[in-house]
């Protein structure tokens, strides 16, 4: 299953924003009003919660600076990976989400709409910083 947020205008520069992103408890500022649970488990990994959804720990699996930030799912139940692209515009940057997930049918049709929001509400809370 793959899902993409809209793409984004941000005041941070490119450079900013990839740092920014490269920083895992920062992502506790971008996450959307129904977290109920954040914490840093490891260096470079995270775990949170959203109210009805299960615990989904996440890892910067990969980075090019200062284009390209990937998070992983750590999880071999819920195989997926975000892809943030993040592109120079003027003193801005854009930044979009790519979702890609390996599930089957059953959970991808569940899964669609909550994951779809879920990275809306990311790249919206990007464009505010």
């Amino acid at each position: 299953m793959n899902l993409e947020s809209p793409k984004v205008t941000t005041k941070k520069s490119q450079q900013e924003l990839y740092n920014f992103l490269t920083e895992v408890e920062n992502y506790k500022q971008l996450m959307p009003n129904s977290i109920e649970k954040f914490e840093v488990t490891k260096p470079n990994t995270f775990l949170f919660g959203l109210k009805g959804m299960p615990e989904i720990e996440l890892a910067i699996k990969e980075t090019v600076e200062p284009e390209l930030v990937v998070l992983g799912s750590t999880s071999d139940k819920f195989n997926f990976s975000l892809n943030i692209i993040i592109e120079q515009n003027g003193e801005n940057s854009d930044a979009q989400l790519m979702f890609n997930g390996k599930f089957n049918a059953m959970v991808a049709m569940m899964a669609k709409g909550p994951l779809q929001k879920f990275i809306t509400t990311l790249s919206e809370n990007i464009a505010t910083l």
